[in-house]
């Protein structure tokens, strides 16, 4: 055990793979085990199978790949130091956090570590001056502005689950404020990254939390939506908000739609300050009914709210309404207590449970892609339409503001002919958004399943980039493997099971074709 500790800062001469030990694929042998304890503790590793499971899948439809051992680090030390033992002995790493995802992005596809950041909760340091925050990866974005209440600051990127703020750096994660807030890319100042051998990286520099430089290359830009392809981000320094003055939220249910999204088009160029209009379709609608026990009209629904002074929100509301009832809007509901404001976006935030409750015991798999604002009434008629020919279950809702929707399709997992549906839908989908000049994912990560339209999206030069980036900081492709831009070409086997081409591999294999 004691060589293993001491091999961590001489990694390069240790054989590739060889924490394999006979067996299962992914076994991790009797002394790496007690390596991992040294560092973490007994009580913080587990290679139970309970555990083991737990960790290696996400919400999504991605079959569960566990690791070889979970461990639950206290500090960014002990981070450091498991990157520095895994890596001397060619062990994959996967970050974990709170694991809703819904992209593969946690599947331990080689078997490895999982290092379940979560023990690492602590607010850092606020500095409500300079409107700033350094959380470690265990807090929620719930906690955080539960932290922050009497600040008179909010953190306002809000993805529908309660999810980890450093895992939502990690998959570039939006939400329903990113038409007025931005997405996530727009609201980290900072990160503290362990690398892949155990270094420690600020990608601004220790301390710094300014809200502009042309200080070099943008290092936290780099690790915002990796994927825990690139290292392991155990601090983020976040963009604070001010709290609004007032707030106003409205529900407008529609004739179809084409009106909903005609309705959003035409809000956004009146320069009408929204903060979040959200689409839900019929569908949608009624299973956010019968799941929150709300009494809207099950019909193509906005959900809209309004931020500022009580005269600025006087002016925004007028000027919203005209613009909905020119495109038949009808059943406008305003809701401007807080309360009521709450039921509706929590109802909201649980549209996902809302539409798996649509087929008990089926999976959801979410499409996620976004277009620019002028082509989303094309595509959303045009997958609506698609979708009620398909035969599969499934509903529409969207972060519309800044052209983002989602088909959530209800599966079920045993059924091979079903999921492959699925799996083309979703396929197609971005192939048409690509043709609109949009991305296939606005805020999901590429994960497992988008590694082909990646592709299509970014062009060879895009990826042969992005592995370039991948091999300078992750020679040996231990990384959450497989993952994002990561090589899938296997290169031979380990226990029965494929050891993919790490992505130094990967480039030096194309310099000689």
């Amino acid at each position: 055990m004691a060589s293993l500790l001491r091999a961590a800062g001489t990694w390069g001469l240790f054989p590739w793979r060889g924490y394999c030990s006979r067996g299962m694929q992914g076994e991790l042998g009797k002394g790496f085990v007690e390596a991992l304890k040294a560092v973490v503790g007994s009580p913080h590793v587990s290679t139970a199978a309970a555990d083991r499971e737990q960790h290696g899948h996400d919400e999504s439809i991605h079959r569960c790949q566990p690791p070889g051992a979970v461990v639950w680090p206290q500090n960014v030390e002990q981070v450091s130091r498991l990157a520095a033992l895994c890596y001397s002995q060619g062990v994959p790493i996967i970050p974990f956090g709170t694991g809703t995802g819904l992209e593969g992005g946690v599947c331990a596809v080689q078997g490895g570590v999982c290092v379940n950041l979560t023990h690492m909760d602590r607010i850092l340091k606020l500095n409500p001056e300079d409107f700033s925050v350094v959380v470690e990866p265990g807090v929620t974005r719930k906690v955080l502005n539960t932290y922050l209440r009497d600040s008179g600051l909010w953190f306002p990127v809000d993805p529908g689950a309660d999810a980890s703020l450093c895992g939502m750096v990690a998959t570039a994660a939006s939400g329903t404020n990113a038409v007025r807030y931005g997405t996530m890319r727009d609201n980290v100042l900072n990160l503290e990254v362990v690398l892949p051998g155990g270094r420690l990286l600020h990608t601004a520099g220790l301390g710094r939390h300014f809200r502009k430089s042309a200080a070099g290359y943008n290092l936290t830009g780099l690790f915002v939506g990796s994927e825990g392809t690139l290292g392991l981000i155990t601090a983020a320094t976040l963009r604070l908000h001010p709290a609004p003055e007032a707030m106003v939220a409205a529900t407008c249910a529609f004739p179809s739609v084409q009106a909903a999204v005609d309705t959003t088009v035409h809000i956004l160029q009146a320069a009408v300050p929204v903060a979040r209009i959200e689409f839900l379709d019929e569908v949608m609608m009624d299973a956010c009914n019968r799941h929150s026990q709300l009494n809207c009209s099950v019909a193509p629904t906005l959900f809209l709210e309004f931020h500022g002074s009580e005269r600025a929100l006087a002016e925004q509301i007028e000027r919203a309404e005209e613009i909905t009832q020119h495109n038949g809007g009808s059943h406008f509901c305003w809701a401007k207590e807080a309360e009521e404001r709450s039921r509706l976006w929590a109802a909201r935030h649980n549209a996902w449970y809302a539409a798996l409750a649509l087929r008990p015991g089926c999976k959801g798999y979410s499409t996620d892609v976004c277009v620019p604002i002028s082509r989303l009434p094309e595509i959303l008629v045009q997958t609506k339409e698609d979708l009620k020919a398909s035969g599969l279950t499934g509903t529409i809702v969207g972060h519309v503001g800044d052209g983002n929707f989602h088909c959530i399709l209800l599966v079920d997992p045993e059924d091979p002919e079903e999921l492959d549906r699925v799996k083309a839908f979703g396929k197609q989908l971005g192939r048409r958004a690509l043709a609109l000049h949009g991305t296939c994912t606005g805020e999901h990560g590429i994960g497992l399943g988008k590694q082909q339209l990646l592709q299509e999206e970014v062009g060879d030069v895009g990826m042969e980039t992005m592995r370039q980036l991948k091999a300078m900081l992750d020679p040996r492709g231990l990384m959450n493997p497989g993952k994002a831009a990561s090589s899938r070409r296997a290169k031979g086997w380990c226990g029965g099971k494929p050891h993919w081409l790490s992505p130094s591999d990967l480039l030096h294999e194309q310099s000689k074709c």
